[in-house]
């Protein structure tokens, strides 16, 4: 199995933090999410992988250092997602290649969508769910059939992953700018673009920072039922990284986390925030509903 993780773009719907580091780099109970879709890829076999980037790419580069075996594809010129598919044919072989998006959070079984995409011959192969908050996709039965839908067609939502031939890459010019729908929308009309429903699976994407927020609600709340731990030691309903450190009479409300290094001052309240590593918080701070990142945005 190959693969080919998209962590190029500008995250525009999360800026300011966006200017401070990239959306895949964003730490997910104290893990970058990179590091997190990275091991779950190789869990499952890929045993080649490519990372674009672009935004802030000297940190994506630095956060693969422990990754000596991805190649990462720098992109000086941002290309769209077919632009970056088609410029990273070089670095892989014959065979489907598995795409994910990376500003994703999910459980996803990635073996039983790529082993669906072997058996049905399928050119592309959507990984889809009724999500109606981007349920924008025509569907019928296993087949897409349209990426700007009527009224009347059943509508799913694309997870940003999914198994796509080669030659179908190929099919876009080298070297240029090109979004990948636009060709796959082409493909629908052929009848050559299939879906497989994840419905079952966790799926979140981190596009706002009300969505990053709520994700950590949902992965700290104790009866959710997701297996992941992050790192750290819990405190209730909070993440605790490594080498924390709370002033006198703190109060860690509702939910959190605190990322490693992090220093809260004296009779500061945090509640339902999420707090990056080394971040500092005056003593006597009131904190809410907020990513505190600890550096200035340039």
């Amino acid at each position: 199995m190959q693969a080919i993780l998209l962590a190029a773009g500008f995250g525009t719907r999360l800026r300011p933090y966006t200017l401070i580091r990239p959306k895949p780099l964003f730490p997910v109970l104290n893990r970058p999410l990179l590091h997190i879709l990275l091991d779950r890829l190789q869990a499952v076999g890929c045993k080649k992988i490519v990372v674009n980037c672009h935004h802030l790419a000297g940190q994506i580069q630095d956060a693969l250092t422990g990754y000596p075996d991805v190649h990462i594809q720098i992109e000086p010129e941002i290309l769209g997602t077919g632009g970056s598919l088609r410029l990273a044919l070089a670095q892989l072989s014959e065979g489907p290649i598995l795409v994910m998006n990376g500003d994703i959070f999910h459980t996803v079984d990635l073996t039983e969508l790529y082993g669906y995409h072997l058996r049905s011959g399928n050119k592309v192969t959507l990984a889809m769910h009724n999500y109606p908050r981007f349920n924008t996709v025509g569907v019928q039965g296993e087949r897409v059939v349209s990426f700007h839908p009527g009224s009347e067609t059943q509508k799913l939502a694309f997870t940003g992953i999914h198994v796509v031939e080669p030659e179908v890459l190929h099919q876009i010019p080298a070297q240029s700018f090109f979004h990948i729908i636009d060709l796959y929308e082409e493909l629908a009309v052929q009848g050559v673009v299939g879906l497989k429903r994840i419905d079952g699976a966790f799926w979140r994407d981190i596009g706002t920072a009300e969505d990053y927020l709520q994700l950590h609600r949902e992965l700290l709340d104790s009866n959710s039922g997701i297996a992941f731990t992050g790192k750290g030691r819990r405190r209730g309903g909070w993440l605790l990284g490594e080498n924390v450190q709370l002033g006198d009479a703190v109060q860690l409300r509702d939910w959190g986390c605190l990322g490693k290094g992090g220093r809260v001052g004296s009779l500061a309240i945090l509640s339902r925030c999420v707090v990056w590593d080394q971040a500092e918080i005056a003593a006597g701070s009131r904190i809410f509903d907020t990513i505190v990142t600890g550096v200035e945005a340039g």
